[in-house]
Parts: C-alpha cells; sequence; structure tokens
C-alpha cells in the first residue's frame, strides 16, 4: 500500500524561541520567566540554562539552509516577548523586531512558509514581578497589546499564527505541579484563574492579529490535547473514547471550542472555580481558523464507569521513547483528529508537533543513525495518512524538533531533533531521520 499525501499537504518541523534562540542578554532582551528559572539551582537537570543553547539568534541562516536542504515546506517558531518587548509592554525593542523581521524575509527567500507562535511559555519576568503573571487579568491586555505589535510587523508576509502552546504547561505545570517557570506556588482557586485568564488572553489575541495584521491572517492554537485512544476499534469503545477526549480536555480544548465550561469540569471546581467575567466566554471561544495539535502519548480508553468511560493504565513495559512519559502508539494521528472533527467540525487540523527524544549517539564517522526516529516518525505518519483517506481534514505535519534543544526541566538531556547539535561547538549535524524526512517530503508520501 501507499501512503501518498495531498499535494497541499504541508511539511514542516518547529521549534520555540527560548529553546533555540540563545542570546538571552543581547540587543535588549530582559529576562523571561525561564531565564529566571532555569537559573535558579535544582530547577533544571544538571543546572542546564539556555543561554547560548543553539544560538539560532546568529545562525539562523545557517538553519535555514539545513531547512532548506531537508526539503521543509514551512518552519513554526516562536517569538520571544521579552525580546520584543523587554518592558512587557509599552515600547517596542526595535532590534528585537529586526531579528524577526529578518528571519522571515530569510525563510521566505528560500521558499520556506513562516508559521509564528507567540508565547511559547517565555512570559516576561518583569510582568510575573508586577502581578503574578497570568493570575491577573492585567496579563490579558498586555498579551494583546504584544499580539497586535507582532501582527503589525510582521503581518505582511506572515499569513499563519498561533496564539499560544500547550496551556497546560504554563498554567497547571508551573502553578500547581511546579515542575516548569514561573517558580509560584498558587492555590486551587488560583490555578483555575490562571487557566481562564490565559484562555481569555488567547481570544483577545486572535482578534488582535486579525485587527492589526495589513493582510488577511489566519489564527489558531498549538494545544496539547490528551489523545484518547479506543482500548479496541470496537463501537462502543470507539464511542467511549470519543466522549472520553472532550471530558478529558475540559480545561482548555472544550470551553476554546464551545465557549462554556463544561458542567462536570465546574462541579470539579466547585468553589475553586474561576472568576469569570461578562464576555469572558465569548472572547475565549473566538472563531480560529484552524486547530493545532500538538501529539505525543496516549490515554488507552475502554467503556464503562459511571462517565461511560474509563482510562485503562499502560503497561510499564509499553514502548516508549527515552522519556518515561512518552509512551508511543501511532495511531493517535487517527483518533485524535477524528474526534477532533466529530465534535467540533473543524475545517483544517495541523499537527503542530509530534516527535520523539532517544539516545542520539555519533558513531565513529560522526554519523548519527537514529533508527528509532525513522520508525516513530514513518509510523505517526502512516496514522495521519488513514485520517485523510477517511476524510479528516489534516492539512500539514510540523516535526519537533528541527534541532537538539533545551528541553525545558530535562536541559539539554533529551535530544528530540533531526539535526544533531554539539552544545559547545554548536554545530549541526543533519541525522539519518533528517534525510528520512527529507524523501517523504521530497515524494510526498510516507518511505
Amino acid at each position: 500500500m501507499k501512503y501518498n499525501f495531498p499535494d497541499d499537504f504541508i511539511f514542516g518541523a518547529a521549534t520555540a524561541s527560548y529553546q533555540v534562540e540563545g542570546a538571552v542578554n543581547e540587543d535588549g532582551r530582559s529576562p523571561s520567566v525561564w531565564d529566571v528559572f532555569s537559573h535558579t539551582p535544582g530547577k533544571v537537570k544538571n543546572n542546564d540554562n539556555a543561554d547560548t543553547s543553539c544560538d539560532q539568534y546568529h545562525k539562523y541562516k545557517e538553519d535555514i539552509l539545513l531547512m532548506k536542504d531537508i526539503g521543509l515546506q514551512a518552519y513554526r517558531f516562536s517569538t520571544s516577548w521579552s525580546r520584543v518587548l523587554p518592558d512587557g509592554r509599552g515600547k517596542p525593542n526595535r532590534k528585537g523586531l529586526d531579528y524577526y523581521s529578518n528571519l522571515v524575509d530569510n525563510l521566505l527567500e528560500k521558499g520556506i512558509e513562516p508559521w509564528v507562535t507567540l508565547f511559547h511559555w517565555d512570559f516576561p519576568q518583569v510582568l510575573q514581578d508586577e502581578y503574578n503573571g497570568w493570575l491577573s487579568r492585567k496579563s490579558i491586555d498586555d498579551f494583546a497589546e504584544y499580539a497586535s505589535l507582532m501582527a503589525k510587523t510582521l503581518g505582511d508576509r506572515v499569513t499563519n499564527w498561533f496564539t499560544m502552546n500547550e496551556f497546560d504547561c504554563f498554567t497547571d505545570k508551573s502553578s500547581l505541579r511546579q515542575e516548569f517557570a514561573p517558580d509560584f506556588k498558587a492555590t486551587g482557586k488560583e490555578a483555575a484563574q490562571i487557566r481562564h485568564n490565559a484562555m481569555v488572553a488567547h481570544g483577545k489575541a486572535v482578534l488582535a492579529i486579525r485587527a492589526s495584521s495589513p493582510t488577511q491572517a489566519r489564527v489558531g492554537m498549538a494545544e496539547n490535547s490528551i489523545c484518547t485512544i479506543p482500548i479496541f476499534e470496537t463501537p462502543e469503545h470507539i464511542t467511549a473514547a470519543k466522549k472520553a477526549f472532550r471530558d478529558i480536555n475540559a480545561r482548555f480544548t472544550t470551553p476554546i471550542m464551545e465557549g462554556a465550561y463544561d458542567p462536570g469540569y465546574l462541579e470539579y471546581l466547585g468553589s475553586n472555580a474561576p472568576d469569570i467575567e461578562p464576555g469572558d466566554m465569548k472572547i475565549i471561544s473566538t472563531r480560529t481558523d484552524f486547530f493545532g495539535l500538538n501529539m505525543y502519548t496516549p490515554a488507552y480508553i475502554k467503556a464503562g464507569g459511571k462517565l461511560g468511560w474509563e482510562e485503562i493504565p499502560m503497561a510499564a513495559d509499553h514502548p516508549k521513547a527515552k522519556p518515561a512519559w512518552l509512551r508511543i502508539n501511532p495511531s493517535i494521528g487517527y483518533w485524535t483528529t477524528r474526534f477532533i472533527k466529530e465534535h467540533w467540525d473543524v475545517n483544517e487540523i495541523y499537527i503542530t508537533e509530534n516527535g520523539a527524544s532517544f539516545d542520539d549517539i555519533p558513531d565513529g564517522n560522526g554519523n548519527i543513525n537514529d533508527t528509532a526516529r525513522i520508525m516513530y516518525l514513518r509510523e505517526h505518519l502512516r496514522g495521519l495518512h488513514r485520517a485523510i483517506e477517511d476524510g479528516i481534514p489534516v492539512k500539514g505535519y510540523f516535526l519537533w524538533s528541527l534541532l537538539d534543544n533545551f528541553e525545558w526541566k530535562d536541559g539539554f538531556t533529551e535530544r528530540f531533533g533531526i539535526v544533531h547539535v554539539d552544545y559547545k561547538t554548536l554545530k549541526r549535524t543533519p541525522k539519518l531521520s533528517a534525510e528520512y524526512y527529507s524523501q517523504v517530503i521530497k515524494n510526498r508520501s510516507v518511505v
């Protein structure tokens, strides 16, 4: 069987500003919460930080040539709020804006379409100090101002925008679990308010981008919705997994897509429910042009229980990548996109992240034969092909990641890239998976 992709399907790769840019103290950039967090002893493995990381700030032209050699059609990158607005608001930093303008120009010169994410967790520390970040409604207008600035600056060349990346990772994973920046411990009530304010900010940013862009902008979000799959592909388990998808994602995906909190979620919160101002839910559910899905690991669901579904714990020896959390089942590409389409009749779905970390050790000749990643990519692309064959509108795939980079609390111990980075010399070496992905793009087929 051939696994051919439509002519208009987009093959790309993704990165995030704090993870790859470096140059944290250059050209007027102010610290983000991740700068402070990573410099706090014990917060990151080996006390790593991204002060230099891949140094894409200085090496972006080299990276774009790599993208062209691979054949990427699009590059999804994020802009640093504190690089373009060092005070979090007010006077823009011209050098920061020029960097992203030059990046976009160079991408377009090489025939690579820029897809811009406004927020990939690097909240300006100055605003975190002023009002505890997303806990304050002041963050909503400040984020909208930032969105407007970027749309005015890049909107003549950038068509496709993402407001935010993975709500859980800068809300609950920070404020409740304290695994990520900022180092702020929230109560249950405060955590719910942080979620709510972040979603209102998302909605206001959608409106701000459309109002400020000199050309017609298309806007969505990149969300790591929990990927539910039926334990068996039989009608009762498929129905259960579909319902579980909406229920499990009731914190973010469901209210954004429906304009209301799920009653069961509000009942669960009880007195910890967020304070909701008039008009908030309408703003949160502002129409988007596409759905961005970051997909990594499955949640197995069977029929049963009081909700009509039950989650099945994964076996200890279930296949996984190097990180313990990254369990593997490539059918998430089919089932999650199908449930998104069936629940909300979305017209365009993009896989905004999908990838895995492995022990990518160069051989004696300096080659990185990452066959595990090739297997991972091949099977996940087959899952997406199945979705497309079933009429599910999956329109593009952004592999995570172009480069090995700073992997948040894991520092430099995890390598997700199809291009190896020597963090001492900053030398880039395409892995075997880069050649594989290049062949996929060239043939427009799973090879």
